[in-house]
């Protein structure tokens, strides 16, 4: 039933979409059927996996450092007060700002290479992460905290074995966050200014009206973003095996 649902979904989608273009009308050049995309991600795959790449890159890139940066700044910010008075306004300002607006500053400083698209993702992940992680470490549980000093834990002891296991649950929910959002970054990016990735391929269709190609296109990211999302899902489940859920239907 678990792989079922996610294809009778997938092709109600399909069913959806066909039905709007059919009962709308639509031309073409406004809004494709499903068909018509089907036949340019065909005719058009080896490009398509090309560019993906790239976009794969740099979300991969960007998830990986925004994960460390954030869970580094998690445990400085927990771990050292006088520095939690200086960054947390930092990391509200941060946010405060939005992310898409800096894209034309990234790619001015960093270029129109790799490196400006995973700064974006980066910049994007990092706040979740941090959030969630700092979230969770403040929030241990007081008494397993008086035990461990009871017993003689030393500080850096109570951290790494009391405070960060107990905080990992919030850090897995900050981490799901920060990978549904992680294609945000590179895409904004692509967009802004680069020679490769989906969100350019997606520019250069828009262009010359290629609006099969640019859903293509939209299809193939989506497809990696439900993917990686899974992965990451998947390993933090089997990270944290004690970490509890409701049951559901």
């Amino acid at each position: 039933m678990k792989i079922l649902r996610p294809v009778i979904i997938f092709l109600g989608l399909i069913a959806a979409w066909q039905a709007v273009v059919l009962a709308t009308g639509a031309p073409h050049y406004i809004l494709p059927g499903p068909l018509e995309v089907a036949r340019a991600l065909v005719a058009r795959w080896p490009e398509l996996l090309g560019h993906a790449g790239v976009t794969a890159t740099e979300i991969l890139l960007g998830l990986a450092l925004g994960m460390f940066l954030g869970c580094l700044s998690a445990l400085v910010i927990a771990t050292f007060p006088p520095a939690r008075r200086w960054l947390l306004p930092v990391l509200v300002v941060s946010q405060a700002i939005p992310v898409f607006a800096l894209a034309p500053v990234l790619v001015l400083w960093l270029g129109y290479g790799l490196a400006s698209k995973v700064a974006m993702a980066t910049l994007i992940i990092y706040f979740p992460v941090t959030a969630a992680f700092f979230d969770g470490l403040r929030r241990t549980e007081p008494g397993w905290l008086d035990l461990a000093r009871t017993m003689g834990g030393s500080r850096t002891a109570i951290l790494r074995h009391v405070q960060v296991p107990a905080a990992l649950p919030a850090l897995s929910s900050g981490i799901r966050v920060a990978t549904a959002v992680a294609p945000i970054g590179a895409v904004v990016g692509e967009w802004v200014g680069s020679g490769a990735g989906l969100g350019y391929m997606m520019l250069q269709a828009n262009a010359r009206m290629q609006v099969d190609v640019m859903f293509a296109a939209l299809f193939v990211l989506a497809l990696f973003a439900v993917a990686l999302y899974a992965a990451v899902d998947a390993g933090l489940r089997r990270a944290l095996p004690w970490q509890a859920e409701n049951a559901g239907p």
